[in-house]
């Protein structure tokens, strides 16, 4: 197959690594800056536990009409980022490739339900439709992921927890390509499943994402520095219930996950301080390296969903316009 990851940051740069070093496929990566410059000079380099191997795309580039028609299209870019690249995430899918979509939170497919309920754009993540026409929902896989990666220098990724990755047809049909992403998935050492609910593990990945994300942006602090102040856990274990109220008032019963949500090695790690070490979640990332949050996909989406229902979201009230304006001083610095 060819493949292309489109978006080589943390995240893309784990898969594309175990990809390439697999060496099943073909596989292009579309990155650009420092990225860009060290993959082309040096190679894309994977640090994990007992792992530090180097690895070289079969073309990388930051221009994706460079690259032929692909099978499949990884698509690992923020949210925000991705309506800008609609036209050429849609053009690298020729006739019949099909795009998997791997980020946090509530992605821009989300009102698709198959042919009978076609839906329409989410204005918060897909303002002018961009991605609806060019891409289309239709030829969408969705992924949530549960491993943490970071970049910590150009050309290099670190891999420091958890390999996990649930796949799902927006429509929770169990397709022949969702089971071929899967296959190849998994024989490069990630482990992927394939679900029929993929919206209830989106919900249930925001259980944590929604609290640790927007407290440690704010506050700067990793997820276990968290523990010297009892009142960002009592905050953290307020937008767990919110968002499983939001869930519920959508009809996605995430309750038997809330418990899970506030324990270790979640919650847990930043109530008591010992477990999930250093770890820091991506918008703690982005706002340290001065980039943009993925704030409307993790958070703002779920206030809009919230609102759409009449479920009071008080915390994410408070948090939304506070990550908003912190957004809004990274743009004008």
């Amino acid at each position: 197959m060819k493949i292309c990851i489109f978006g080589a940051g943390a995240v893309g740069g784990y898969l594309a690594a175990r990809l390439l070093k697999a060496g099943h496929h073909t596989v292009s990566l579309v990155a650009r800056g420092e990225q860009l410059d060290a993959i082309r000079t040096s190679g894309l380099r994977l640090l994990a536990e007992q792992e530090d191997f180097t690895v070289r795309p079969a073309a990388v580039t930051d221009r994706a009409g460079d690259l032929p028609p692909q099978d499949l299209v990884i698509t690992t870019l923020k949210a925000h980022s991705q309506p800008a690249v609609a036209r050429d995430i849609g053009a690298l899918l020729g006739d019949t490739g099909c795009a998997m979509f791997a980020n946090n939170g509530i992605p821009w497919w989300w009102e698709f339900r198959g042919a009978g309920s076609p839906g329409a754009p989410v204005p918060l993540l897909d303002p002018d439709g961009q991605l609806w026409r060019e891409v289309g929902p239709q030829r969408v896989l969705g992924c949530v992921i549960y491993s943490a990666n970071e970049v910590v220098e150009p050309g290099v990724v670190r891999h420091t927890a958890n390999n996990r990755w649930v796949l799902g047809e927006p429509d929770g049909s169990h397709s022949g390509r969702l089971e071929a992403a899967c296959d190849l998935l998994r024989a490069a050492g990630v482990n992927a499943q394939a679900s029929d609910d993929i919206r209830r593990w989106i919900w249930s990945k925001l259980l944590r994402n929604a609290p640790l994300n927007s407290v440690c942006a704010l506050t700067r602090l990793p997820i276990n520095g968290l523990a010297g102040e009892p009142a960002l856990i009592e905050l953290c274990s307020a937008v767990v219930d919110e968002v499983a109220a939001v869930a519920a008032s959508h009809g996605v019963d995430v309750s038997d996950q809330v418990g899970a949500a506030k324990a270790a090695p979640r919650l847990g790690g930043a109530a008591d301080g010992a477990s999930a070490l250093g770890i820091r979640p991506s918008m703690l990332q982005d706002v340290e390296q001065g980039r943009p949050m993925e704030i409307e996909a993790i958070v703002g989406q779920v206030q809009a969903l919230g609102r759409a229902t009449g479920t009071p979201t008080p915390s994410l009230d408070l948090l939304v316009p506070l990550l908003r304006g912190l957004d809004r001083r990274r743009a004008q610095r």
